[in-house]
């Protein structure tokens, strides 16, 4: 079986990207697919810190324990390193453009392209907001994941 690096990208890596990253996990081992999974923000704001308690909390209510994860920032590395660079939107998918090294062997493409129900493809930052912005990103990112994950698994190699 095809096995696939990902790397789910936000801006801080503490709320969108970890939150993605766990529930790619999640669907990945319900599905069949073997994926390798980091996440990282490409900005350096929180190097070194866990994920925001609210995305915390927003899995763990579906059984996903993020707590485990630490911030960092995207490396030029990265590009040669994973199979696929998700950003959550397009500013992220911009900022990841301008390092991207040519020929580098990532896809680099905004997650929510995976689901037509995203917003242009992009998965909204919970980040200024409340808690139920935390649960509807986990619900967004849910459905991505899924598609993302079918996608995978309709396509792979074995």
């Amino acid at each position: 079986m095809r096995s696939y690096k990902v790397l789910t990208v936000c801006l801080g890596n503490i709320c969108r990207s970890p939150a993605a990253q766990g529930i790619l996990e999640a669907a990945a081992k319900q599905n069949d697919v073997f994926l390798e999974l980091d996440s990282a923000g490409t900005a350096a704001y929180h190097i070194g810190n866990p994920p925001d308690s609210r995305s915390i909390a927003a899995l763990r209510q579906i059984g996903i324990d993020i707590s485990h994860q630490k911030a960092r920032q995207v490396t030029k590395e990265d590009f040669n390193e994973f199979d696929w660079i998700l950003a959550m939107d397009r500013e992220n998918l911009s900022n990841l453009k301008k390092i991207q090294p040519q020929n580098s062997k990532a896809s680099l493409v905004m997650f929510g392209e995976f689901n037509d129900q995203a917003a242009f493809g992009e998965v909204a930052d919970p980040y200024y907001g409340g808690n139920e912005g935390f649960v509807e990103m986990r619900k967004h990112l849910t459905k991505i994941a899924d598609a993302f994950v079918h996608h995978l698994h309709s396509n792979k190699e074995d």
